[in-house]
């Protein structure tokens, strides 16, 4: 007989993916906005979408030392000071006069974003058992998917009025609420609340198999975030479309990103082999960038593909996350900040490569080098799965 399973944390997780639906939020909402704010900067295309990779490092940087910091001190530090933090940052990105004030927000945004996003997930599997981990953690990342469905179309169709400095304001207001979900759903500690077992080492978190997980994460992050970045101007240079024509496409978009999210939680939760999930997804992915970036039948075609592509690369990662999660409880928040500082690497790649794939080669580029992405992260996968 099939043991009963504990009921899961919905309240905890709604918080939770609202809080990864502002931090999001506060960077894929640029996208429609590249342009409008290259002219308002006064700086060249490729060097507005490089935000996104000064956005990365700071993320990636503070979700490893705040993974570490909440196994030792407890998470609802970072769970609650950090929505708050990036919430200020983003008013002051607003008022930016020029390019180094934006540079210097956007930074601290991707700072106070990674230090409470790894730990959200830390909080997650820490309040659920190893057979709910795949379908808990999808709940969470949906908050991404959430952020193209509703943030990014919404934040398009805002900006003809508010324009992007408009658009940070109220992302900024999202986080607040986000911090305030998170500070009523944690006030009862969960069975392992952080602090209270054995100092985490990164030395021993750093795992032969965690470090293979962590490698496929980084490729998972290029093949997906180069979509992510710059799908909304592909389709604008492509077709000719404006910050909110391009609201639809990316509805639909993120309409497959978070099917493919539920599912990929249900195929976390009920396959055995996480590693052959993860790599079949990412192979399927590989194929639909070709088919994105390489053929433009139409602007429905391509949203066709778009959908295609945004639906098989996210069942990939709920897999991963919960192969991830299951660690032992006292360095859990460690390697999850450590996932969400390879996860900034691959971001990191995917916006400054795709900025020079695009100058140089064309959007047609992205499809081969996502494709290589995704077949880099599957044959890790395979390799290594026993």
């Amino acid at each position: 007989m099939t043991p009963r399973l504990p009921p899961m944390p919905w309240a905890m997780l709604a918080a939770g993916c609202l809080a990864m639906f502002a931090a999001s939020s506060s960077g894929t909402t640029r996208a429609p906005f590249l342009l409008d704010m290259a002219r308002d900067l006064s700086v060249s295309l490729p060097l507005v979408a490089n935000l996104m990779a000064a956005t990365s490092i700071a993320w990636g940087v503070s979700s490893l030392a705040a993974g570490a910091g909440s196994d030792r001190f407890g998470r609802r530090p970072f769970l609650v000071g950090a929505p708050l933090g990036l919430a200020a940052c983003l008013v002051l990105l607003s008022l930016a006069g020029s390019y180094p004030g934006a540079a210097l927000w956007a930074t601290a945004a991707g700072a106070c974003a990674g230090a409470f996003t790894g730990v959200i997930m830390a909080e997650a599997s820490a309040r659920t058992v190893n057979q709910q981990r795949g379908r808990a953690l999808g709940w969470i990342m949906a908050g991404q998917s959430l952020a193209l469905l509703v943030g990014v179309p919404l934040a398009a169709w805002m900006g003809t009025w508010l324009s992007w400095r408009g658009v940070h304001q109220v992302v900024a207001g999202v986080a607040v609420l986000a911090a305030l979900g998170l500070f009523a759903t944690t006030l009862r500690p969960a069975p392992d609340a952080g602090g209270g077992g054995p100092r985490a080492s990164l030395r021993g978190a750093m795992t032969p198999p965690v470090l293979r997980l962590l490698a496929m994460g980084v490729a998972e992050r290029i093949c997906y975030g180069l979509t992510v970045v710059y799908f909304a101007t592909f389709l604008q240079v492509t077709y000719g479309l404006s910050p909110a024509g391009v609201a639809l496409p990316l509805a639909v978009f993120a309409i497959g990103n978070i099917l493919g999210t539920v599912l990929g939680g249900q195929v976390a939760d009920r396959l055995p082999d996480r590693s052959r999930s993860f790599a079949w997804a990412m192979l399927a992915a590989g194929a639909a960038a070709i088919l994105l970036f390489g053929w433009t039948p139409g602007l429905l075609g391509t949203v066709a593909f778009g959908f295609l592509y945004a639906l098989v690369s996210a069942v990939a990662r709920p897999p991963l996350m919960a192969a991830l999660a299951n660690v032992p409880d006292h360095v859990r928040g460690t390697v999850l900040g450590l996932n969400v500082t390879s996860a900034s690497i691959g971001w990191l790649g995917a916006a400054s490569l795709g900025g020079w794939i695009m100058a140089g080669v064309g959007f047609w580029g992205f499809g081969p080098f996502a494709a290589a992405m995704a077949l880099m992260g599957a044959v890790l996968a395979l390799t290594g799965r026993r």
